[in-house]
């Protein structure tokens, strides 16, 4: 049976328990191009609208765009309907030169300059930060963000990991312990930071961008099953792998938030042929998928249009046969222990 928007699922062993389906709001931060006042709030309106009640956002998205267009439209719902997370480690700051600011990789956005900063003082800023933006008091989760070696030089990342585990983490374990979060995670993107770094302190929940899709298992055997194992929850945040398993192969598709390379293109073919055998959308397939991992708490794609959302819940609702997971791992397109939604291993 296809999930629904109505499951929810416990996150960790804490109070909080998320709808499987969210939001996720980077694409309204515009990543891959500017989207208008009316449309993201037209889009918002859309997922509320379906019944989407988990909504994820972040500092970064938009050097804070995202955040303030999120907070706009929840601020406006009852607070008791909905679930919102932010993150933290990022806090923003005034360019010295505005005029010439460069704010890529975002097209659009806001012009602010990033600070990283995982210390006690980082965390609790970050925290009062995005409240600000968001124009709403109370956040369900905070997510340690992009404490990843790809995002820094050698001796600041060094650093940042010191800051965290000496002070960063009593912020966030303060947090929670006064009620004022039901939980707290860590975005992770890519399995090395997943069996590495996340492990050096405990969490909640991991919010896994790349790492589990279908077209990418690699974590599926260490950092999954250390997940499960510590009753850590994963939130999936890139079940498209940012693109490509949306668009379909084709020129000018994106995988990790870049081009996509011939090895991944081929791939994707394959498995579109036999998404074609069955009649299977190749998004249905992507969302549904990660879901089936004992580990998945949640799913949360972007959305840049109010269209967008409506086909992103028809692929999570659509059936799909058990004959579709069986012919992927005949033909070694997933990992064939990977648990899939016939419930097949």
């Amino acid at each position: 049976m296809a999930p629904s928007l109505s499951d929810r699922r416990k996150v960790g062993e804490t109070a909080l328990e998320l709808p499987v389906f969210g939001f996720g709001a980077a694409h309204l931060g515009e990543l891959y191009a500017k989207v208008d006042e009316a449309r993201s709030q037209a889009t918002l309106q859309a997922a509320w609208d379906a019944g989407v009640r988990y909504f994820d956002t972040a500092p970064w998205y938009g050097r804070g765009l995202s955040e303030h267009r999120v907070g706009s439209f929840l601020r406006n719902q009852p607070r008791d309907q909905f679930c919102l997370t932010t993150k933290v480690g990022r806090t923003l700051k005034r360019p010295a030169d505005p005029a010439h600011f460069d704010r890529s990789p975002w097209v659009g956005g806001l012009n602010f300059e990033v600070v990283f900063d995982y210390s006690y003082d980082g965390i609790m800023r970050s925290y009062q930060q995005a409240m600000q933006r968001l124009a709403i008091d109370t956040i369900d989760a905070l997510v340690i963000h992009d404490l990843d070696a790809a995002y820094h030089a050698p001796d600041a990342f060094a650093a940042h990991q010191r800051d965290l585990v000496a002070t960063g983490m009593k912020a966030l374990e303060e947090l929670k312990a006064a009620g004022d979060i039901k939980a707290y995670g860590m975005g992770i993107n890519t399995s090395e930071a997943l069996e590495t770094v996340a492990s050096q302190v405990q969490l909640d929940f991991a919010l896994v961008a790349m790492p589990y899709t279908l077209l990418n298992q690699s974590s599926l055997h260490a950092g999954l099953k250390t997940c499960i194992d510590n009753k850590t929850s994963v939130i999936i945040g890139a079940p498209f792998a940012s693109g490509i398993l949306v668009t379909g192969s084709g020129a000018d598709t994106k995988y990790g938030y870049d081009n996509a390379p011939a090895a991944i293109q081929e791939k994707v073919r394959n498995i579109e042929a036999v998404c074609a055998d069955h009649a299977v959308g190749l998004p249905a397939a992507a969302l549904q998928f990660v879901l089936a991992h004992p580990a998945v708490a949640a799913v949360i794609p972007g959305a840049a249009r109010p269209e967008e959302v409506t086909q992103n819940i028809a692929s999570l609702q659509s059936d799909i046969p058990a004959a579709f997971w069986s012919d992927l791992k005949a033909k070694s397109l997933i990992d064939p222990a990977a648990p899939t939604p016939s419930g097949s291993n």
